[in-house]
């Protein structure tokens, strides 16, 4: 592995503590979420954007079905390769390797810390909006179905995410997620970038 990659990350895995990221208090506290809340926000966030796209244009039901299929796609290929590039990066100067840690090497290092296992819901929603404003731009109305699609895909992730760290693997095809997702934690972060899927490590070959 190159030794400037991913070296906060190499430590052992901690998974009964956590870390604190800054003393202020308050914006510690914005690091921290319980996963319930980014998942409620988003299927409701969802939910108004089929409604607008339900009474407001005139998107048939087979659009948009296809639209949001095509959006929980677009998803979990946006999923995989933040997570192969921005969240992995070669952190080879100390300020990339602070911004590698502060988004993703504190998760490696402690795992198990469910209040970390989501991005904070006001980031995220911020995110969400600033999509949807660019999207429209590219897509009109198609995006009150995609969209809701590819934010579904991103709770769904979530959802996945937290129930891989926070519990013990069910007995049955769901834990093939919890050991591809294990894989990556404890033996080869360099591999089995796919959370709420695999595809995307059988197609670009980082299958472990």
């Amino acid at each position: 592995m190159n030794d400037a990659k991913m070296t906060n990350q190499a430590a052992k895995p901690n998974n009964s503590g956590t870390k604190t990221l800054s003393n202020n208090a308050f914006i510690e506290r914005l690091t921290r979420t319980h996963i319930s809340i980014p998942i409620t926000l988003f299927f409701l966030y969802s939910s108004g954007l089929l409604y607008w796209s339900a009474t407001h244009t005139n998107l048939t039901l087979g659009i948009t079905i296809a639209l949001f299929s095509v959006g929980l796609l677009a998803f979990s290929l946006v999923e995989y390769l933040m997570h192969r590039y921005l969240f992995h990066m070669n952190a080879y100067t100390a300020a990339r390797k602070k911004m590698q840690y502060i988004m993703h090497g504190v998760h490696h290092e402690f795992p198990k810390d469910k209040d970390r296992l989501a991005m904070p819901p006001l980031a995220s929603l911020t995110i969400a909006t600033i999509l949807l404003f660019l999207f429209r731009l590219i897509m009109d109305d198609y995006v009150f179905a995609f969209l809701p699609g590819f934010l579904i895909g991103y709770a769904s992730y979530l959802f996945v995410h937290f129930i891989v760290h926070a519990f013990q693997p069910p007995k049955n095809f769901f834990k093939k997620l919890w050991v591809h997702h294990g894989i990556h934690h404890y033996k080869d972060n360099e591999k089995a970038f796919g959370v709420s899927s695999p595809l995307w490590d059988y197609i670009f070959r980082t299958m472990p």
